[in-house]
């Protein structure tokens, strides 16, 4: 009879030894056998990896801008969906906030300077907006009024060129100097307007007046006035008015209009 009851404690006590790994509680979070023993909570979607509950696997697990780093998801930074998730001045590619390099990476309109994203009506100075716009806290607005010359003490002559040239002789030096001096009695700013006559390419005249005013601006510069104040604006043959030589070389010049 005690061989009998001996076995019988024997037998109990191996039931109770195998009773968890045959249908019992099963491990304690965050120890796990499988998937299952991670979720049990309804708000909780692990993963069971080496016997461990955790938030991944991979970055597959993490979803967008996420990674996983030895089980956990962290964001990535500088991760991007699109631009709106980087900063103005950068673009989105690759799904990185980063420098860019071409004028197509800055959207619609953009432009990329210097690595830099300048958003359609994003400016840095004047000579970036269109001919009635100023750049006012970066961006493109309306400009205002302009005052003619005559409102000032002084006058700002205008600037005369030799025919296909830009370069300055003496006489349009000297009318620079007189500008420089009547702009810093005023204190205002002034938009420096290219003109060509009307010979040749609108094109090529085009780009000849921004060379002429170009210049006088340079000038203007290096005579202490701040650039920032200035505004250049080519006109090309536009407003022309002259049907032979002595017309021409009235057209060939650089106007002034205050700010």
């Amino acid at each position: 009879m005690r061989a009998v009851a001996f076995r019988m404690l024997i037998l109990v006590g191996a039931s109770a030894a195998l009773g968890p790994a045959l249908g019992g509680c099963g491990p304690k979070y965050p120890a796990c056998n499988n998937d299952e023993d991670c979720n049990k909570e309804k708000d909780r979607h692990e993963f069971c990896v080496n016997q461990l509950c955790q938030q991944c696997r991979g970055d597959k697990d993490c979803g967008d801008g996420r990674r996983c780093n030895k089980g956990l998801c962290e964001a990535v930074v500088g991760w991007c969906k699109d631009d709106s998730g980087c900063p103005d001045t950068q673009a989105c590619v690759d799904n990185r906030c980063q420098a860019c390099t071409a004028d197509a990476q800055c959207g619609e309109g953009g432009r990329c300077n210097k690595g830099q994203c300048l958003r359609k009506g994003a400016c840095k100075s004047d000579d970036e907006c269109a001919q009635s716009e100023d750049c006012k806290g970066g961006r493109c607005v309306p400009a205002a009024p302009r005052s003619a010359s005559q409102d000032a003490p002084c006058k700002l002559a205008s600037v005369y060129f030799d025919f296909n040239e830009s370069a300055l002789s003496t006489d349009a030096v000297a009318a620079i100097d007189g500008a420089a001096e009547c702009l810093r009695r005023v204190g205002r700013g002034a938009e420096v307007v290219g003109r060509s006559d009307p010979r040749g390419t609108e094109e090529y005249n085009l780009a000849l007046s921004e060379r002429r005013a170009l210049a006088v601006k340079e000038r203007l510069v290096r005579l202490g006035i701040d650039g920032k104040t200035l505004k250049t604006l080519p006109k090309g043959e536009l407003e022309a008015a002259g049907h032979d030589e002595p017309g021409w070389a009235q057209d060939r010049r650089v106007d002034f209009q205050w700010r």
